[in-house]
């Protein structure tokens, strides 16, 4: 190893765990990488799955980031954390919390250390379902639309949504509430030793998709609109921000206390956060016009549009916002994605999984070691298993599925939409029921490529990253035959943190320009999965089976929200007394 050679760290925050990997910024040599698990998470606490209630404590992250940065300069050759010289972090998004005057999130303090409402609402949290809705018509009344960067349509993954919803729902949480943070600000301001939320650099990414910001209407919605909302938000916006910075600008330096917790040199800089799609979009080496799909537990697709080019204007309907910058500076960002894509499969995984758990886990003819090995043993081999008898059967339209099992996000977000599966008999079986589950992720996937096309924004190519991109021949393939297109897959599986280290590098100085950095440090490609024409033929027209049960039951649930939402008419007689509430 020569002594001039130079590293960056890209701490990438997923659903589940943190992953430290340290980059060569010369050649992008990927040279050690850490995984921690969050410990409360994995236990769901402080989670309603059943109310949609998706919370993560603060000192998950905290913890979990300083044992994934020090595995992964243990695991590096000797002296290497000595030559780290930037690091940047993205995280799931939006994952807003409430914090103090100092930036501490309000689970840091004593008294609200076990209050789910003062921790971090993950992204997948929809209990804000309702506030989301109020957004959205109060835009449609307001003199300006403040939806209309964000695709129109206001989702309750959001922002505003989940502040709105938590100061509303708890009111100790509200008066203690100075400012609302995003996790990919907060860590940041953290590492950096921040002391005063006032002073931290907002994410131009996660502000313009997820927070109304825009430089139209001066930053942020004015102090009129969001007090028209509830009064509750009255003078947040004061103790919120106005300027946005990109994730090639720094944030900070690494503190001495920080530096001694990770092992690293303090005075580190450290890049402004950003979301993981969007740094992954740059470590998966993003083009202008090809759809960047990360694909994990959701799907967040991202595609760039650059300067002064025909459609970067253009305002997409039903997509999760369209920001300068925000992906790679001079160049407009725009973000679509699935509520659920992975989470499809573990969520079917978990239900033929039902016995293991509930009639195998009481079996008392085997030992409890050789019983917990025999339960998990199966539990991992259910979705591989799973995927390679489904592959081995034809394409079928005897099962159809929808696959808005957490919703939708794009396009046109409404996480009040559930899944469906359509067409089942006798005769339908686990590999069946899941390759149709597969064939619903992607035609969930094909529904984003065609309204981009739609609306005017032309889609050159496709690009996989990711968990599921990278361990599913099955799944990728499916996807190109279902999209007539084919797909190319990023080398890297941990293209997120790359991402974030090749910011880290252009913030240090070592490169220019993001561009430059994605040149230098990418990995490439190492799969590209070409549609055949024959199974996308059939896939065409099963695509239009599913648009059609989309409406069917977008139509249904519709109708169903709008009759809970009518008074109902009093059909006692007359003389018929009315029941108590105590009764």
């Amino acid at each position: 190893m020569q002594a001039t050679q130079d590293y960056t760290i890209g701490i990438d925050f997923g659903s589940d765990s943190v992953r430290a990997l340290i980059v060569d910024v010369a050649t992008g040599e990927e040279v050690a990488t850490g995984v921690a698990y969050y410990p409360r998470w994995a236990k769901q606490q402080y989670c309603d799955a059943a109310a949609n209630r998706f919370r993560q404590h603060p000192l998950d992250y905290t913890e979990s980031m300083t044992q994934a940065v020090r595995n992964a300069i243990a695991e590096a050759p000797e002296s290497v954390a000595e030559r780290v010289i930037g690091l940047a972090v993205d995280t799931t998004g939006s994952t807003p919390v409430a914090v103090d005057e100092s930036g501490t999130p309000l689970a840091l303090l004593p008294a609200f250390a076990e209050n789910p409402n003062a921790m971090f609402v993950l992204w997948k949290d929809h209990t804000a379902i309702g506030e989301a809705a109020e957004i959205n018509k109060a835009c449609r009344a307001a003199d300006t639309d403040y939806t209309k960067y964000e695709g129109g349509i206001y989702s309750s993954e959001w922002f505003w949504a989940k502040a709105l919803h938590v100061m509303r729902e708890d009111k100790a949480v509200a008066e203690a509430t100075y400012s609302w943070v995003e996790h990919c600000d907060w860590i940041p301001f953290l590492l950096s030793g921040g002391s005063k939320v006032m002073d931290m650099k907002r994410s131009r990414c996660a502000a313009g998709h997820k927070a109304l910001w825009h430089p139209e209407w001066g930053g942020l919605p004015p102090e009129s609109f969001l007090t028209g909302l509830d009064p509750v938000l009255s003078g947040l916006r004061d103790r919120l921000f106005d300027e946005t910075y990109t994730s090639d600008e720094i944030a900070g330096q690494l503190s001495p206390e920080w530096a001694d917790k990770l092992g690293l040199p303090a005075g580190v800089p450290i890049s402004v956060g950003a979301f993981d799609a969007h740094m992954g979009a740059v470590g998966g080496e993003i083009e202008p016009f090809h759809l960047s799909k990360v694909m994990g537990t959701s799907t967040c697709d991202m595609l760039v549009v650059p300067e002064g080019h025909a459609g970067a204007e253009t305002q997409v309907k039903g997509i999760c916002g369209q920001v300068d910058g925000s992906v790679i500076p001079g160049m407009m960002g725009m973000e679509a994605g699935q509520s659920a894509f992975g989470d499809v499969y573990a969520w079917f995984a978990r239900l033929v999984a039902w016995p293991l758990e509930n009639v195998l886990a009481k079996n008392t003819s085997l030992d409890d070691a050789t019983r917990r090995s025999l339960i998990e043993e199966t539990r991992s081999a259910i979705i591989p298993e799973l995927s390679r008898a489904a592959e081995a059967l034809p394409i079928s339209d005897d099962i159809l599925a929808l696959d808005w099992f957490n919703g939708r996000r794009t396009p046109d977000a409404d996480q009040s939409l559930q899944g469906a599966i359509m067409g089942l008999n006798l005769g339908s079986d686990a590999p069946r029921v899941f390759r149709a589950l597969v064939e619903s992720t992607c035609y969930g996937a094909r529904r984003i490529v065609d309204r981009f096309i739609d609306e005017g924004i032309p889609v050159e190519g496709l690009i996989g990253l990711g968990g599921v991109a990278k361990k599913s021949p099955f799944i990728m393939q499916t996807m190109a035959d279902v999209m007539n297109r084919p797909i190319r897959i990023a080398k890297s599986e941990q293209t997120c943190a790359l991402g974030a280290a090749m910011f880290a590098a252009v913030s240090a100085g070592k490169y220019d320009n993001v561009s430059k950095a994605m040149e230098k440090m990418g990995g490439g490609f190492d799969a590209e999965y070409q549609p055949d024409a024959d199974r996308a033929a059939v896939y065409e027209g099963l695509y239009q089976r599913y648009i059609s049960l989309g409406a069917a039951i977008e139509k249904e649930t519709h109708e169903d929200r709008d009759d809970a939402a009518s008074p109902k008419p009093d059909t006692r007689s007359v003389a018929e007394p009315a029941v108590s509430d105590n009764a």
